[in-house]
């Protein structure tokens, strides 16, 4: 464990901490965050005193991605600009960006969670970790580099793509750790396959992935692909970016939330009431350390649930399950709500199927279709293999899709967050 003391801490102290420093958050806002102090002050909170306890979470309003927006870009900030020592900020797909920002004190904590992500998968000082995800505004290159080095390993910080340059360096320099999104990770187990370059030239033991849903089948096949021990990472930059929760090398069966850094809930996503752990809903997150953007309950989208029995690591903080998929990029096709995680759990426990896909939605005519593009594994034979995807996700989905099985290499590959969704539907 890279910091024993917290990690292990009994639940009655560690509820303690929280409620502490959610007071602290919850003051921070009345007093500098003048949208989210009104918000406040309307549901009846005026002072941090008035939080007595962690269920008075509860009362406290959510705050969501577009407060963000609309406060854009340092609307939310809660310490004068000249404390803000770095920003960090979302690709703006789907609008304008999500600028974050960091003060010294947010880069320490954001360096100390990493640094316990990356020991909990079984890092030690000295490895070398290849740090493929992209450096620059998106918050994953950055937050790796930084809780690998505070871990005191080597640092190879190759960001994204040149996938041919990636499999030289990691032959080269021996990289044992691998950082990535799993689809890139999948780009780079390819390169090797066409560069003929054998498992055995390379060094690899754990691989890190996160930024995107993936399932148990991927981690099967990048496994098998790589070589390696594959665990899951999960952050968000609103929250601090990566180093949110992770995976131990111990049991890899739902992912350690730094709780004494962020209070998760899970919410009906829907009604927003608060569900039990064990239910399956919107996993909502307040900062509790946060300086220049505290974050009350926080909406991620993210659809999950909270394992609170404890872990056979000994670790005391509640465990998070693998993320299904976001709530707003659930497709809902003739009437059937679809996660593509779905799609991607089925279509790799198919045989002779590559982890490669793609989904396009379109509305032809007065109903919508959903077109899977997938590609054989190798140079298998394909007779009839069309006709058995199409049945096999019939089977486990409820939904008829049509199925364009390409030649090997064909889907689009990612060199950062895959594109798993093309949705042609008109708006």
């Amino acid at each position: 464990m890279w910091n024993p003391e917290v990690e292990t801490l009994p639940r009655d102290r560690l509820q303690a901490l929280q409620l502490e420093r959610l007071r602290q958050t919850v003051q921070r806002q009345l007093e500098h965050v003048p949208p989210m102090g009104d918000r406040l002050r309307a549901a009846g909170v005026r002072d941090s005193r008035d939080i007595t306890s962690l269920d008075d979470l509860k009362r406290l309003p959510f705050s969501h991605k577009t407060d963000l927006r609309e406060h854009y870009p340092f609307g939310l900030f809660a310490v004068p600009r000249d404390q803000v020592v770095r920003i960090h900020a979302s690709s703006g797909t789907r609008g304008k960006p999500t600028v974050v920002g960091y003060t010294r004190s947010d880069l320490g904590v954001w360096s100390e969670v990493m640094a316990r992500a990356l020991a909990l998968a079984g890092v030690t000082p000295g490895m070398v970790v290849h740090n493929a995800y992209g450096y620059g505004l998106f918050t994953g290159g950055l937050g790796f580099h930084m809780g690998a080095e505070l871990l005191g390993c080597m640092v190879v910080p190759i960001s994204g793509g040149l996938s041919q340059r990636q499999v030289l360096i990691l032959e080269d320099l021996g990289g044992q750790v691998l950082c990535s999104t799993p689809s890139y990770a999948l780009n780079i187990a390819q390169t090797l396959e066409e560069q003929g370059i054998g498992l055995e030239r390379l060094k690899l033991q754990v691989g890190l992935f996160g930024a995107e849903p993936w399932t148990e089948q991927l981690r099967d096949a990048l496994e098998g692909s790589l070589g390696l021990k594959a665990l899951n990472v999960y952050g968000l930059s609103e929250i601090v970016g990566p180093g949110v929760a992770g995976e131990c090398i111990e049991v890899r069966n739902g992912a350690h939330i730094a709780e004494d850094h962020f209070l998760p809930e899970v919410i009906d996503p829907s009604t927003g009431e608060v569900l039990p752990p064990g239910q399956v809903g919107e996993l909502v997150f307040t900062t509790l350390t946060k300086e220049a953007l505290p974050m009350l309950r926080y909406r991620t989208g993210d659809i999950s649930q909270i394992d609170i029995t404890p872990c056979m690591c000994g670790r005391t903080s509640v465990r998070m399950a693998r993320v299904r998929g976001r709530f707003d990029d659930m497709l809902i096709i003739r009437g059937v709500n679809l996660y593509p995680s779905e799609v991607e759990r089925v279509l790799l426990g198919i045989p002779d199927v590559a982890p490669h896909y793609q989904l396009i939605v379109e509305r032809p005519g007065a109903m919508d279709e959903l077109t899977v593009l997938c590609e054989p594994s190798g140079s298998v034979a394909t007779d009839g293999l069309t006709a058995r995807i199409q049945h096999t996700l019939r089977e486990a989905t409820g939904l008829s899709m049509r199925i364009d099985l390409q030649s090997p290499g064909s889907v689009p590959r990612s060199e950062g967050k895959a594109v798993r969704v093309i949705d042609n539907r008109p708006h």
